[in-house]
């Protein structure tokens, strides 16, 4: 294994823990956007309907992705930066 993935390899769990909190965040405000008043259903909520559970299910998944994707990405390119190798 390359040093530099050794090396990035704690830099990535400490970003991606920061993504998801991030990421939790934005979902939060968007789920407000859309006029949700209240925290987003789970899917075990029985006074919220399929729609809604699955759509602020699919919502979710689609952000928490493209903040974990923008993260791990810029991550990469500030490795490469600094170390001259990219860490995959």
């Amino acid at each position: 294994m390359k040093a530099s993935k050794i090396a990035y390899k704690p830099v990535g769990l400490a970003m991606g823990a920061v993504s998801g909190v991030l990421a939790g965040g934005l979902f939060k405000q968007v789920w407000k956007k859309l006029g949700h008043d209240e925290d987003a259903p789970d899917a075990t909520d029985e006074h919220r309907t399929w729609r809604e559970v699955l759509s602020a299910a699919v919502l979710q998944g689609a952000i928490f992705a493209g903040v974990k994707a923008v993260v791990d990405r810029g991550g990469a390119t500030a490795t490469r930066r600094l170390t001259g190798t990219w860490p995959g």
